[in-house]
């Protein structure tokens, strides 16, 4: 029996509400809308169901993918023969926590949407956050980050499930947290439900402006009227990535769909039609162009997903 079918039983039996769809084009869920159907996509509404979904899905051969809003993936065109687990679509609580300036969210409410509840509360430290696409999931993985702030500066404490040791509470020292990385990334297999941040009283009003602001920032510089997973490349130390590729020349160079933006040079985008072999084939020739004029190797900040 194929995987898939066992755990079509499975689920069946343990977890008859759960929403599962089969072949699922992958295309739809990343903001490059690059990749073929994954095998089986799971979209959890409670965090129960999330700890019995990936147990199972181990123990069969599932090879688990937990994902939020796709914003910082590349997924092959193929497809991905395993479980693709969607937090986005339910686990998405978002309240005020039991301490003053605490805020508990699931892993699948979006960035911008937490940005904005605790601007409402008059809490500031998640302005930066504000035009970051993706989801505290995805966040806490990448210790995601700009104009000066981090996920790392107001994150307190994070529920993870592990595969081996089941749901333990981390506090933010614990997370590792650092530039893009963190514990999550260190442990692509274990996978963060919640988490509870600490912010500080502000100014609604000057926090909204702000948050404007930095929005309007993004808009000027970035080419977010294309579909992308952000910036492309990490950045390199004593560098800016986007500045080291402007300066080899390539702005503009294109392979198939896939185009280094002409607006920021650290992204590259899907134009139209663009297939992850198209996206990898540019990476590298920007890689090796930039390697070879300034002896500085680029590493990949988007998630190749094989």
């Amino acid at each position: 029996m194929e995987w898939f079918e066992e755990l079509d039983q499975w689920t069946a039996s343990y977890l008859p509400d759960l929403e599962m769809t089969a072949e699922e084009p992958m295309s739809r869920h990343t903001s490059f809308r690059i990749g073929g159907p994954a095998r089986r996509m799971a979209f959890p509404k409670r965090p129960e169901q999330v700890v019995l979904l990936v147990d199972f899905a181990r123990q069969c051969g599932a090879r688990p993918l937990v994902i939020g809003n796709g914003t910082n993936l590349l997924c092959p065109d193929r497809g991905l023969d395993r479980l693709v687990i969607d937090l986005s679509a339910g686990l998405t609580e978002l309240e005020e926590g039991q301490e003053s300036g605490t805020i508990r969210a699931a892993c699948g409410v979006p960035l911008a949407r937490l940005a904005s509840f605790v601007c409402d509360l008059g809490l500031t430290g998640l302005e930066f956050a504000h035009g970051i696409p993706g989801t505290l999931g995805g966040a806490l993985a990448m210790n995601a980050g700009a104009y000066g702030g981090e996920m790392c500066q107001v994150v307190e404490r994070v529920h993870v499930l592990f595969p081996d040791e089941g749901i333990r509470l981390l506090t933010g020292e614990e997370m590792n947290f650092r530039y893009r990385g963190s514990l999550l990334t260190d442990r692509p297999d274990a996978v963060a439900l919640d988490a509870v941040v600490r912010l500080t009283p502000g100014d609604k009003e000057a926090i909204r402006a702000q948050m404007r602001e930095l929005m309007g920032r993004r808009k000027a510089s970035q080419p977010l009227e294309y579909p992308s997973a952000g910036s492309t490349f990490k950045r390199p130390a004593g560098h800016f990535a986007g500045t080291l590729i402007d300066q080899c020349g390539l702005k503009g160079l294109t392979v198939g769909g896939a185009q280094v933006s002409e607006k920021h040079a650290g992204f590259v985008i899907n134009r139209g039609g663009a297939t992850c072999a198209d996206v990898l084939a540019l990476m590298e020739q920007v890689r090796q162009r930039v390697l070879d004029a300034t002896g500085v190797t680029l590493e990949p900040e988007a998630r190749i997903v094989e």
